[in-house]
């Protein structure tokens, strides 16, 4: 089926047709694969433990536009904090994806996670890649799985979204996608 998106881009109108199984099938792929991406980073922190995030959160880091945030990370508590939760995030935002369940939730925090990755990496190493980066793809890839609802397809979050809980409670939805 084949679904004419009509809009307004700019101030002028814009209508385009989309292929409904092609989005969604390309939807599920997208997520799988970043799902995996997640997945296997979070569980090589956990292979290689203990991980140390203080390479990231301290040093040049401070430097950066970011610098304020994570300087407060960069040791004691909160560095043992960041040691443990990005690994553990790593893996459920991996899971979640991979599932399909809480997606939009899933996206938002794997978004979160690419924003300081590359605000950081591409500040300390002087943009030397440029400033299109493999970091600022991921974060456009999970903004997109966020908005497009990829859980719903093939996903748990179908499931979810039929559930009394969230039908329920309508603010839920927002996780679900």
């Amino acid at each position: 089926m084949v679904t004419d998106i009509h809009t307004r881009l700019l101030g002028r109108p814009v209508a385009f047709p989309v292929a409904e199984s092609r989005l969604a099938y390309w939807l599920v792929v997208l997520r799988l694969v970043v799902g995996w991406w997640f997945l296997h980073a979070g569980l090589d922190k956990f292979l290689a433990w203990p991980f140390d995030a203080s390479w990231f959160v301290g040093g040049a880091a401070a430097q950066t536009s970011l610098g304020p945030v994570v300087t407060l990370f960069a040791d004691g508590a909160l560095l043992a904090f960041t040691n443990v939760m990005v690994p553990v995030g790593q893996v459920l935002i991996g899971l979640g994806l991979l599932v399909g369940a809480l997606t939009k939730l899933a996206a938002f925090f794997g978004a979160f996670l690419m924003m300081f990755f590359y605000f950081i990496n591409g500040e300390t190493g002087g943009w030397a890649h440029g400033v299109i980066t493999g970091d600022l793809l991921g974060l456009l890839i999970f903004a997109m799985i966020a908005t497009l609802g990829a859980g719903r397809v093939l996903g748990v979050d179908a499931y979810l979204a039929e559930t009394s809980i969230v039908t329920d409670h309508p603010r839920l939805r927002y996780l679900i996608g």
